[in-house]
């Protein structure tokens, strides 16, 4: 008797064990690869039960905040690990290209599945039921497989609409209706942008010196004031140096004197106060100075697993973030960065605050202001970012003005007298909105205060709304 059809096909080709295998050592070499492809494969895609079960250690590791290592990974497993196994894994090369190697593995797995689902059509046949809801049963099995378990997809008009019905509810709840995402603690910026949505990528560009880093710590000292969480890779400045331009802000402190350790009894208890409340926020900071888009996506999906609270996150700059593909141009680099940043904002369903520079070319134009097509290296940031806001200080380039002069005099032999004079306490800037996806583009006025390092709503500011020209 002839054998029937599906049990006639060879399933050696659809399982390479030395893969498995090679997969599991390349995540015990670098852990962060396994950011890379958990998305692509799941334990149930592995064809020896002892490596998923190793990959599913691995998983439990990656969202403890662990190391993806034989002791840990021992521990997890318990009595189901194997030594024999784990040997064989650690005698395995490790491979480059993890991605691929998933992909191909992805594959394998499908097509195992598939013939499974075939396998089971006659015995469905058999039962009594109608022939369209086995048909329904087989196509949800089937395109389940296609899916992946991976989120979004296509969405019915009943779920678009009950999804946003949640939403108004919500934020029917809250106390100011206006802001629709995080407050940025800027009033007329709040008016302009509605707040930093979920989801957005914003992109916060200046020259040096204009204090970029700065409007980004009074974003997270607002954030953190309202009992949410921010995470802040900051890949130019110690953790420390941070944490000292936070606490001036929190108590009016000029920042020289903290740094010098220059206070009196009352600033002393001030800043014993300031730092027991952060010593109770949930502020998280990477400061190491080399990180990659697999890097942080890596360490933001294990902090915002171990805690929901987060909010926001932060990094200063993209410009220093290093790519994956190292042979390519700065500007594929940064394109692969940006699309990175916006797809993890939208993964993990948060706003993510990205730092650019802007092209030196801006500082030979009369008027400074900066303009989209100063964004330096890429269009893509353009492109990717929801929100893209310009830092602007005239009075920087008028001091530098005045310091040239100078200068010059002095290599004449003459005196200088300067005209102008600068407030030493606070100066007028501006923040100009130069993308707005869902809203006006404009300039809003603020003050910088000097001494303390932070920005600050004018009393009687008012946000000019005439189109930005870009």
């Amino acid at each position: 008797m002839a054998k029937n059809k599906f049990e006639a096909v060879d399933f050696h080709n659809l399982y390479d064990l030395d893969m498995e295998r090679a997969i599991l050592s390349s995540i015990l070499l670098n852990n962060d690869v396994l950011s890379e492809i958990s998305d692509i494969i799941k334990p149930s895609d592995f064809y020896l039960k002892g490596h998923a079960e190793i990959y599913t250690a691995m998983m439990e590791c990656l969202n403890s905040d662990l190391p993806i290592a034989t002791s840990f990974l021992k521990n997890k497993l318990g009595s189901n690990f194997d030594e024999n196994l784990m040997v064989e894994i650690l005698a395995t090369n490790s491979i480059i290209d993890i991605t691929k190697y998933a992909t191909e593995l992805k594959e394998k797995s499908i097509k195992r599945s598939l013939i499974k689902i075939a396998q089971q059509i006659p015995s469905k046949v058999s039962e009594d039921k109608p022939s369209r809801d086995m048909v329904d049963e087989m196509s949800q099995e089937i395109y389940a497989l296609i899916e992946g378990g991976v989120s979004g997809g296509i969405k019915q008009s009943q779920e678009i609409i009950e999804n946003m019905l949640e939403h108004l509810k919500k934020q029917a709840e809250l106390e100011d209706r206006d802001i629709v995402g995080i407050d940025t603690g800027f009033r007329e910026l709040n008016e302009m942008t509605k707040g930093f949505k979920n989801g957005d990528l914003i992109i916060i560009a200046a020259r040096p010196g204009m204090g970029k880093t700065t409007l980004c710590l009074n974003f997270i000292s607002h954030v953190l004031k309202s009992g949410n969480g921010v995470v802040f890779f900051s890949l130019e400045m110690p953790a420390e140096q941070i944490m000292m331009r936070m606490l001036s802000d929190k108590t009016s402190i000029p920042l020289q004197n903290l740094m010098t350790a220059k206070m009196d009894d009352e600033e002393y208890q001030k800043l014993s106060d300031a730092c027991n409340d952060f010593m109770q926020s949930k502020l998280f900071v990477h400061d190491s100075g080399y990180v990659n888009i697999h890097q942080v996506r890596t360490q933001l999906r294990k902090l915002k697993s171990m805690h929901p609270e987060i909010s926001l996150c932060v990094i200063d700059y993209i410009g220093l973030m290093m790519s994956t593909n190292n042979f390519a141009d700065r500007h594929v680099q940064i394109a692969e960065i940006s699309r990175g940043l916006k797809l993890l904002a939208r993964e993990l369903d948060m706003p993510i605050i990205a730092l650019s520079q802007l092209n030196r070319s801006l500082e030979t134009r009369a008027n400074k202001r900066p303009m989209l097509s100063d964004l330096r290296e890429s269009g893509a940031i353009e492109q990717d970012a929801d929100t893209i806001l310009f830092v602007y200080r005239e009075e920087v380039y008028l001091e530098q003005e005045e310091r040239e002069k100078e200068k010059r005099m002095k290599a004449e032999g003459k005196e200088y007298k300067s005209e102008v004079v600068f407030n030493k306490l606070q100066e007028n800037a501006e923040i100009i909105i130069g993308k707005n996806r869902n809203g006006p583009v404009g300039t809003v006025e603020v003050l910088f205060h000097k001494q303390h390092s932070r920005f600050a709503d004018k009393p009687y500011g008012a946000a000019h709304m005439a189109e930005f020209q870009g």
